[in-house]
Order: C-alpha cells, then sequence, then structure tokens
C-alpha cells in the first residue's frame, strides 16, 4: 500500500505519514516500490498503528478495495469471492466476527467450506478455493458483510473484476429510477425478464414489487455473478436463472415468455449481429438499421412478452426522431405495441449529460382492442418550471381541475451500460426528488391505461396522441415535441390575481434578502489571518466531543441505531441538504435497515461532493428536521453541546479547501468525515463564529427564494402574454395610452 493509503486508514495527513516515516525507527520499511514511491505491506502497517492507538478511519468498502489492490491484477480472486459472499449474508454479524479472528489456515480452511455451502446459483463462478496469500482479502469480505452489508461487498468485487477487464460503459441503473420501471409493470407481473441485466438492479426492483420468477442475461461474467448474488440478497424466495452471454446472438431463453420485461440495454452499438441476424424472426415490426441497436433490444423484449404483457425499457433520446429508426417505430405505433414515452431529466442516469427515456411497450393480444393513442409524460418538466415547490403559471391554470401526478419534482443492467460497479449513478440520482417524479409519471400512467379513451390531458405534464398524429414524414415521439405546456383554457382573472400574489411575495423577499445581506458588524481580524490548531473529526470523535453515524445507501446494513418505518416518516435526502429545503424523501429514497432518525442540532454532511458551492455540504438539522429518517449519501455528525457549537462545527466543516482535503476521487468526490478539521477554540468563541455562520447559512436561504420567485413571476407573465390573457402594461410610450390618445 502507499502512503497515501496509510494516510487514509488512520485519518492523517500524507505529511504526518512522512513525520512517523522519519521519527519513529519502529515505523514499517517499505517492502516494494521505489524510493520515491515506496509500498508498504498492509498487515505491518495495520499492526504498527494498532500499536500506537490509532484505529482505522476507513470504511469497510475501502479496506475490501485496499486489500484487493494488494492482490495485484490477475490473480482472478474476486470471481472466487462472490459464492462467500452470498453465503456469509446468511450468518449472524457475530459468527462473522469470530470467524475473521481465527488464524490464517483456519480462516482459509473455513471460508472454503462456507461458501461451498452455497447452491450452485453463480454463473461461471470459479471452482470455490482460497490459498494461503488470500486471508487478508477474506478478512476483508467478511467485514465489509458484516459492517457495510453483502450488497456492499458485492459492488466492490465487481469494481474490481471490471476495472481488471477494462470494461467501460458500464453503469448501474439508480435505485429510484429501477423502482419507478418496476411500478410502471402492471399488478400480478410474476414472470420477468432482464435480457441485459448488468448489476441487477432491475430484476431486484421486479421482485420488490412481487415478481416471483426473475431471468436474466448478461454478457459479462462477473454481472452475470453480481445479478445471481444481489437476487439471493434480495429475493431469497424467488426462482432466479441468471445466464452469461449475449442475449442477440446467443439468447439463453429461447423458448422462454413472460409476463414482462425490465431492460436497460446498451446504446448506439453497432456490432450487435445485423448481418447474422438479418432474417431473424424477431423482427415482427422490421430490420433494424444497422446503426439502432436499440431496435433490435426491443424487438427481443417483445418476442419474450406473453400476449398482452409488458415491456418498460429505459433508451436514449436520439431513438426517438432518428432518420434511420423511423420505419420501425412506425410499425411498433401502427401495431399498437408502443404505449409510452416518458422523459427523464438530465442527470437522472448515465449517460448524465443527455435526459434518457422510459418506452412502454405491450405485446398486442390477439383479438384484442385497437389502440387508438400513445402517452406522453415529460418528465423533464421540473428543471423548466421555474421555482421549487412554486407553483407555476401551469399550476394556476389548471387549479380546481386537480392533478393525477401530484406535486413536481424539484429542479435538482446492461453490457455496456446499465450496471456498474461505482455508485456514480446513485449519486447522481440522489440529487433528484425521485418520489415526486415517480408520483408525477406513475399518476399519469395509471390515468392512461385505466382508461385510454377517456384520459384527459394535463398540461405541461402529459398528453395522449392519436396514433395518426404520429404516423407523419419523421414518426418523432419525442414527449417534449407532443405535451402542450400551457392550457387552452387559462383564466384570465386568475392569472392576473396570480401575478399581483406573486409581486407582492417577490417584494417581501427583496426585503429580507436586502436585511440577510446587511453588512452588520463584520471586521477584520488583524493585519493577517488568524492562525489556529486544529483537529480530525476522528480525532474529535475519539474524545468524546461528537458522534459520526454514517448512512449506508439503500439495500445494504445501515448504521446502529434504532430506526422507525420509512413509510412512517419523511427522507432528508442529500438535495435538501444542498438546496435548503425541508426533508422531502420518501420510502423511496431509504431501505428500512439504513434508517437513522435525525435530531435537532445534528450537523448533515453531504458523502459526495460537487455540484455547487461548497459551503451547501453542510447543514444544522433543526426542529422541522428532527425525527425525518437520514437518506442515502450523508453523513451524520451528533455533537456534544457542551464541547461543540453545531453552527460553529457546520460552518468550518463546508469550507471548500476542507471538504477538498477530505475527498477522494475526480469524477465522483466522496468525503471523508474522519480527515475534515476543526478549529480548537473555546465553546464562547465557538458560538460567536456560529452565529456568524448561521448569518450566512440564512443569506444563502434568502438568495435562493429570491431567485426562485423572481424566476416564477418571469414564467407566469410569459406564459401570461403568449397565451393571450394578459395585455401589456399602459405606458407613457405605448401608442394606445391615455397620454397619447388624447393627442
Amino acid at each position: 500500500m502507499t502512503a497515501a493509503e496509510i494516510s487514509r486508514i488512520a485519518g492523517v495527513t500524507r505529511a504526518t505519514v512522512s513525520n512517523w516515516r522519519r521519527r519513529h525507527d519502529d515505523f514499517p520499511a517499505p517492502s516494494a516500490g521505489t524510493e520515491t514511491s515506496p509500498l508498504y505491506d498492509l498487515p505491518a502497517v495495520q499492526a504498527w498503528l494498532r500499536g500506537r492507538g490509532h484505529t482505522s478511519t476507513a470504511s469497510p468498502t475501502e479496506e475490501l478495495r485496499t486489500a484487493l489492490r494488494l492482490l495485484g491484477p490477475g490473480s482472478g480472486v474476486t470471481a472466487r469471492l462472490f459464492p462467500l459472499v452470498a453465503a456469509a449474508s446468511r450468518r449472524p454479524p457475530e459468527e462473522l466476527a469470530e470467524l475473521a479472528a481465527v488464524p490464517d489456515d483456519q480462516l482459509i480452511a473455513q471460508a472454503e467450506k462456507t461458501a461451498g455451502e452455497l447452491p450452485a446459483a453463480v454463473p461461471e463462478a470459479e471452482p470455490v478455493r482460497y490459498g494461503p496469500d488470500d486471508a487478508g482479502v477474506v478478512r476483508a469480505l467478511l467485514g465489509c458483510v458484516r459492517e457495510a452489508g453483502a450488497q456492499a461487498a458485492v459492488d466492490v468485487l465487481a469494481e474490481r473484476e471490471l476495472d481488471e477487464g477494462a470494461a467501460s460503459g458500464v453503469y448501474q441503473t439508480p435505485e429510484g429510477l429501477a423502482l419507478l420501471m418496476a411500478r410502471l409493470l402492471p399488478a400480478g407481473a410474476s414472470r420477468v425478464l432482464d435480457p441485459a441485466c448488468g448489476s441487477g438492479t432491475l430484476l431486484a426492483a421486479a421482485a420488490r414489487q412481487g415478481a416471483q420468477e426473475l431471468f436474466g442475461q448478461d454478457s459479462l461474467a462477473v454481472q452475470g455473478r453480481r445479478t445471481a448474488v444481489r437476487l439471493l440478497l434480495a429475493a431469497p424466495e424467488a426462482e432466479t436463472a441468471i445466464r452469461v452471454g449475449d442475449s442477440l446472438r446467443a439468447d439463453a431463453f429461447p423458448d422462454v415468455t413472460v409476463d414482462a420485461v425490465l431492460c436497460n440495454p446498451p446504446f448506439a452499438d453497432r456490432d450487435w449481429g445485423h448481418d447474422e441476424l438479418a432474417y431473424d424472426p424477431r423482427w415482427a415490426y422490421g430490420l433494424p438499421p444497422r446503426f439502432e441497436s436499440e431496435l433490435a433490444w426491443v424487438q427481443h423484449a417483445l418476442a419474450h412478452l406473453e400476449p398482452g404483457g409488458h415491456a418498460v425499457m429505459l433508451l436514449p433520446p436520439a431513438l426517438a426522431f432518428r432518420s434511420s429508426g423511423r420505419r420501425v417505430r412506425a410499425e411498433l405505433i401502427r401495431g399498437g405495441a408502443l404505449r409510452a414515452v416518458v422523459s427523464l431529466p438530465a442527470r437522472a442516469a448515465y449517460p448524465l449529460h443527455i435526459g434518457l427515456q422510459i418506452w412502454v411497450f405491450q405485446r398486442p393480444e390477439p383479438g384484442g382492442t385497437d389502440r387508438t393513442t400513445v402517452l406522453f409524460v415529460d418528465g423533464e418538466g421540473e428543471q423548466r418550471d421555474g421555482a421549487a415547490g412554486t407553483p407555476s403559471a401551469t399550476d394556476t391554470a389548471t387549479a380546481g381541475a386537480g392533478t393525477r401526478g401530484g406535486s413536481r419534482p424539484r429542479r435538482s443492467g446492461s453490457s455496456s451500460s446499465a450496471a456498474s460497479s461505482a455508485p456514480a449513478s446513485s449519486a447522481s440520482a440522489a440529487s433528484f426528488d425521485w418520489a415526486g417524479l415517480t408520483e408525477r409519471v406513475l399518476g399519469q400512467w395509471a390515468a392512461f391505461s385505466t382508461a385510454p379513451d377517456t384520459y384527459a390531458d394535463e398540461p405541461g405534464v402529459a398528453r395522449a396522441v392519436p396514433l395518426v398524429d404520429l404516423l407523419d414524414d419523421v414518426v418523432d415521439v419525442t414527449p417534449a415535441r407532443h405535451v402542450r405546456a400551457t392550457a387552452a383554457d387559462i383564466d384570465p382573472a386568475a392569472l392576473t390575481r396570480r401575478v399581483r400574489d406573486l409581486h407582492e411575495q417577490l417584494a417581501e423577499q427583496v426585503a429580507t434578502l436586502a436585511a440577510a445581506s446587511a453588512s452588520g458588524g463584520w471586521q477584520p481580524s488583524g493585519a493577517t489571518a488568524r492562525e489556529w490548531r486544529t483537529a480530525t473529526v476522528s480525532d474529535l470523535a475519539r474524545g468524546g466531543a461528537l458522534t459520526v453515524l454514517r448512512a449506508a445507501t439503500p439495500g445494504t446494513r445501515g448504521s446502529k441505531g434504532s430506526a422507525a418505518p420509512a413509510e412512517d416518516r419523511p427522507v432528508l435526502t442529500a438535495q435538501d441538504i444542498s438546496a435548503g429545503n425541508p426533508p422531502s424523501g420518501g420510502a423511496v429514497d431509504v431501505h428500512a435497515d439504513a434508517a437513522q432518525p435525525v435530531a435537532a442540532g445534528d450537523v448533515l454532511v453531504r458523502a459526495v461532493a460537487g455540484g455547487g458551492d461548497a459551503a451547501a455540504m453542510t447543514r444544522v438539522a433543526d426542529d422541522q428536521d428532527a425525527g425525518a429518517l437520514l437518506g442515502p449519501h450523508i453523513h451524520l455528525l451528533r455533537p456534544d453541546p457542551a464541547r461543540l457549537d453545531p453552527w460553529f462545527l457546520a460552518g468550518f466543516l463546508g469550507a471548500e479547501d476542507n471538504i477538498a482535503s477530505a475527498s477522494t476521487g475526480s469524477t465522483l468526490v466522496h468525503v471523508t468525515p474522519g480527515r475534515l478539521r476543526v478549529p480548537l477554540l473555546p465553546l464562547e468563541e465557538q458560538r460567536r463564529y456560529g452565529e456568524a455562520f448561521r448569518r450566512v447559512y440564512e443569506l444563502r436561504a434568502a438568495v435562493r427564494r429570491t431567485a426562485d420567485l423572481a424566476a416564477d413571476t418571469a414564467a407566469t407573465l410569459t406564459t401570461g402574454l403568449t397565451a393571450g390573457v394578459l395585455l401589456p402594461p399602459d405606458t407613457p410610450d405605448t401608442p394606445d395610452s391615455p397620454d397619447n390618445r388624447s393627442a
């Protein structure tokens, strides 16, 4: 391991590690590497740290990553560890702790026996044999399963194997998106297939909705193993069949038909088998063009459905309008197979720079009812609606009629696209109100699928379009093209009242902002900046000044502590911390076993940095937050009020330099809370700084509210003018003003 890795597990800076090397003769000597980049033996370093009273601050997952790196590439141990994860998940934590404490030879023998107890459900798993060099990684694995949960261990193993195989373009479907797609299936869908199953997120979501028979296939062996173990963990009672291979060229389930298909297939795959599959019977709606691999996956899914069965697929937006796919799109529409298209906001899932779409298909039934319309839902609308949580002009126009979609969200599995080892998509998904987006989409789909002939459009949200209107020269099925943004029957008087109300709110908010931004006694510290001694959060935790509680992501074992069911309480999300909103999440945002109640005075730190001002990384919980459950990607610090002021702590923890020094990663920047540093000041002086940080927080909140109100006011005025329900105000320069008329 490198000096940087030693600093991470010890919770100190690299300079401290360098000092240890110079000052302590008993510090372990380098075992490999070079003079400028030495490498150290992990067990020797850990023994030295324990002897000095330094406990590891690295997370269990990071310790497992380190142990895997120490084995080097090409060891092949990761494939042999998947069965051990599944088997270990069935043992109580106390037994795992006892097993990890035995000598190496006993540990290896017991691990082989434990893994051998697993039924042959993991595809292409290597024979369960471990060598003496594997003892360290087996111990780290057992610790990860015990502390972070079996799913976290599976993800680390997959991450390592994917890295060694140089697999690229492999991303995980966010949990919230997977659940949304699964809930678009009809109730009672028992047999579900994912032909590009990746990490198994979609099949696990289907199991949560009641599916009992799960079929999956992926071209990467590691993803097949990953899905198999995930389903053993998430749906132990379900019947599962996971296979490895190319679904288009070598379908592992050629004679299987299912109630439903969930799939996030590879995008833009030019080598999907166009030539050798030219006469394949699956192409009932036309031969997919060479550069339209997604249409091959669509027809593959339809071919596996029972008559009347549904397929829900995540697809790129270009598929909706590319000219090369026009004929197949037209046949899907003409044949009644395409039922709905839902656009998602950008950054909802990888690739982050585009807004993906959910397409809903249904295999026609012989002699069934002819379908005359396709539903379009604009899930991107929240990025264009203006203020978060502030009614828009369209909301006003439809007030009183009710909305099926509920409140609007705030702004915020495959061999090549649906599964990932890194929690990248999860991190981006954490910035979305998945509960609100799900309610918005499911409300429209339920109304449309129940009674498509009487479905009433909702301006700015959804519209049912007749098939004949879609079958033009381009056959463009992009939702934004078909969803009308403005109602046709806006009440001019109601909109005028809304404008007056917005102007009054905006004037009040501007006054509040002016008061919050008033200069009020800020003084220079002197000729130079103040200097002070600091301590890490790990140091403060060891001294009892605070407690660190780390929330787990959905699907992993949670933090210690009591937790009420997520359905009974709101959930505080990472997006709430960034935007300064009250707890807005629901059951979809937290796993019941990973819930951590929030108390007033707690300091909340986002676990993933990026996406704006570093000061928005922290927040002090108030009475409105108390009792809420802690969502994923949040660290919770509970200070002792007799020793630490919460606002003082939050202010210094959120400093940009502090966050940067305690973070790892480049694309995704993960914050290690134990490495954050805090000045050592008397409590009375802490409170002075805390009050200043609280004022800064109020200023930031006032800026956000003012910007939101200004944006909503402008959007409402624009809607009223362009819809013809508002007239421009008279001014001296207007031709029809009284002054000019008299002339």
